[in-house]
């Protein structure tokens, strides 16, 4: 027996969403060849990918496991057929690129080795810095380029930014909380929890930017520029916090699970992408790492996303 394209799409998207219905709609197919298909691939792999559940459906550890090799057969088959016709050998230099600390621990790993494994003859230089020294080094040509959180650059008017993608926030919780499962969850119910905030990469500051847009505040108990202390004290019951699809993993590092539901507020997006100064010409070098990651990420899945 052996398994499709199609099967890990459908699992994919089923684990995107959460609800076999929303994943049929948003695939155009009908619900039973979802569940066909997820039932297939868990009949092949002798194990239980997710967990039924009133409000839908939640990943089983084997089934997180899985999303990380379904996402890399995904993007690999859509790399192999949009091979770039350019002569990868020819394209040499160096790249001095600068990373937010929520990149370098979160996004651009994943994209390091095919990037060098295809392009031999560029060396990447790679330095992490906060955002304010990022856009300082770019404009006085420290830094060749940047990967940054886009939506937190504040000098718009000389450095060009060019975002790869828009990762959803949502609520972390425990799940027993008592705000999982509910068919809304508002800022206002949230303001009435104990709230873990963090602070890296400015995560406080854009969070207290949409806060003071409500008549409500965040019920701080404790401040980390961690985000695995966050997982953990969420997965733990001390609190619950909101942060983007990207950072979120469901299991803390003492293996406590952790959920996530949608907000019915209208929360902005953390944007990562490319930053520039607008007057420096990209380099070969660097035109061929862009190029590669707008390819590499067209088919970026999140690493979990779950709702309640």
């Amino acid at each position: 027996m052996s398994f499709s394209l199609r099967q890990i799409k459908y699992f994919i998207a089923t684990a995107e969403s959460g609800q076999i219905s929303q994943a049929a709609a948003e695939l155009h197919v009908s619900q039973s060849a979802i569940t066909t298909a997820i039932k297939s691939l868990e009949e092949l792999l002798d194990t239980k990918l997710f967990e039924r559940q009133s409000h839908g459906v939640t990943l089983t550890y084997e089934g997180t496991q899985f999303l990380q090799h379904a996402n890399y057969i995904t993007t690999a088959v859509d790399e192999a057929l949009r091979m770039p016709s350019r002569d990868k050998l020819a394209v040499e230099g160096k790249i001095k690129l600068a990373l937010s600390y929520t990149v370098a621990g979160y996004f651009l790993p994943a994209y390091l080795t095919r990037f060098n494994r295809s392009f031999p003859n560029v060396e990447l230089k790679l330095i992490e810095a906060d955002r304010p020294s990022i856009e300082e080094g770019i404009l006085d040509g420290t830094y060749d380029l940047a990967m940054i959180l886009t939506s937190n650059v504040a000098n718009q008017e000389d450095i060009s930014i060019d975002t790869l993608i828009h990762s959803r926030r949502r609520l972390w919780l425990n799940p027993n909380h008592e705000l999982f499962g509910k068919p809304a969850v508002s800022l206002r119910d949230v303001a009435e929890q104990p709230y873990i905030m963090l602070t890296v990469d400015e995560a406080s500051n854009t969070a207290l930017r949409y806060w003071n847009q409500t008549p409500y505040q965040p019920k701080i108990v404790f401040r980390t520029s961690s985000v695995e202390a966050v997982r953990s004290m969420v997965a733990n019951g001390m609190g619950v916090t909101i942060l983007s699809d990207l950072v979120y993993r469901p299991w803390s590092l003492e293996g406590r699970r952790l959920e996530v539901t949608n907000l019915s507020d209208s929360i902005p997006h953390m944007d990562v992408g490319f930053a520039r100064a607008n007057k420096k010409e990209k380099s070969a070098a660097s035109n061929a790492f862009c190029d590669f990651m707008h390819m590499a990420v067209s088919t970026y899945q999140p690493p979990v996303l779950q709702q309640g």
